[in-house]
């Protein structure tokens, strides 16, 4: 029965999962890797405060999820953040289209709805694909698993597939978690507190 897992796992297309080191790129690995596709992660150093503690994280959870992890560090760029970063989510999927190759498959993006980002919206993803498609021939498929879900869904279902929350880190200014003033680290700290309310 092993065998034929494993054959199934690998009749799907690979699948390049952009792995932040945060709760929803996590999360969306754990998916990929759930419903059986050839998973590797990419994790782009492009200037941001917290890089330090992300490239830490992501290895962390990579680890954790026996995934192949490779690290790129873009150099010469001022640093970003916190808040928005114009084009980061663009520049994201064309730097994993650029490694993905010549292959066929998906790359894989844990952005979801309420939020005020442009790029974290449907019309983001369908101008994204078409650049996609020019770039690869078709070949490569943007995903977005959790387009349509709330920061509380992700969080829901990361706890449901037993994702490794507490190796994740997302503050924007690079600071410990949380730090109490950036966005990211806010959300952490509600969904935090909406689980102890629970409890």
């Amino acid at each position: 029965m092993r065998h034929q897992n494993e054959r199934a796992k690998f009749t799907r297309p690979p699948a390049t999962i952009l792995l932040s080191g945060g709760i929803d790129s996590a999360t969306c690995l754990a998916y990929y890797l759930g419903e059986r596709f050839k998973v590797d992660a990419l994790f782009v150093d492009y200037g941001q405060f917290g890089a330090p503690r992300e490239v830490r994280a992501a290895r962390l959870i990579a680890r954790h999820f026996r995934v192949p992890l490779t690290i790129l560090k873009v150099t010469g760029m001022r640093k970003k953040g916190p808040g928005l970063i114009v084009g980061r989510n663009a520049f994201l999927l064309l730097t994993a289209a650029l490694e993905f190759g010549v292959r066929a498959g998906l790359i894989a993006i844990g952005i979801h709805s309420g939020t005020n980002y442009r790029d974290c919206s449907p019309v983001f993803v369908r101008k994204m694909q078409a650049v996609i498609d020019v770039c690869t021939g078709g070949k490569v498929q943007i995903s977005a698993p959790f387009l349509k879900w709330g920061k509380g869904d992700v969080w829901t279902y990361a706890k449901t597939k037993k994702v490794p929350l507490a190796l994740t880190y997302s503050c924007e200014r690079g600071l410990a978690q949380p730090c109490g003033s950036c966005d990211s680290c806010r959300d952490v700290e509600a969904l935090n507190a909406g689980a102890n309310h629970e409890d």
